[in-house]
């Protein structure tokens, strides 16, 4: 069915009762924080309701909606990002110094330890408290860093995708990504172990 002036609101309307609990969860699911869920849900259906005539049903209208949120989530972590680049934000050269401190001069781990607070990973996630310290220590990383961190795991890009918004080749990204997990592994040994 082609969307007009004269349907628009009841498909709209029926978008919001059909789809709202969905966006939400997922927002939810990829911010953990209610009230910044309900900001980008609420910004979703504004952004969709302006283009609503431009929709050709192509997609089903689920997965548009959810494409229009996804967008939502990344510009959300990017505003963050730029937000938060000043507080307590490591540079790039000192990021890449610390991370080269996990191998000797073979490539060969330093210490194959398992810090206890490994032990029972399981559970890390549902712990408030954890969450916290761990989401101070994506903070800690450098911008690009931070924002390849972001966009890999909490809005399941691909990696070409973010290639292409970072300006940087596939071997970098990788490499990226690897240095950010051996920092954000080690900032969370460091700051956790001093509250469990």
């Amino acid at each position: 069915m082609k969307i007009n002036k004269e349907n628009a609101h009841k498909t709209f309307e029926i978008w919001v009762n059909d789809f709202g609990d969905d966006l939400f969860s997922w927002a939810f699911y990829k911010t953990s924080s209610k009230v910044t869920a309900e900001d980008l849900v609420q910004d979703t259906f504004l952004s969709a309701f302006h283009k609503i005539e431009s929709f050709e049903g192509k997609s089903q209208p689920k997965t548009w909606l959810f494409s229009i949120l996804n967008n939502k989530i990344i510009d959300f972590y990017r505003k963050n990002a730029k937000v938060n680049q000043h507080e307590f934000r490591i540079s790039e050269n000192v990021a890449n110094h610390l991370s080269d401190g996990f191998f000797d001069e073979l490539e060969h781990w330093k210490s194959m330890e398992i810090s206890p607070i490994w032990d029972d990973e399981s559970k890390l996630l549902d712990n408030p408290e954890f969450n916290h310290v761990f989401s101070n220590c994506i903070d800690q990383l450098p911008e690009k860093w931070n924002f390849a961190i972001q966009s890999k795991y909490y809005s399941d890009k691909k990696a070409a995708e973010i290639c292409q918004d970072l300006d940087i080749t596939v071997s970098n990204y990788w490499q990226i990504i690897h240095r950010a997990k051996l920092l954000l592994k080690d900032c969370l040994e460091k700051n956790w172990s001093l509250k469990s």
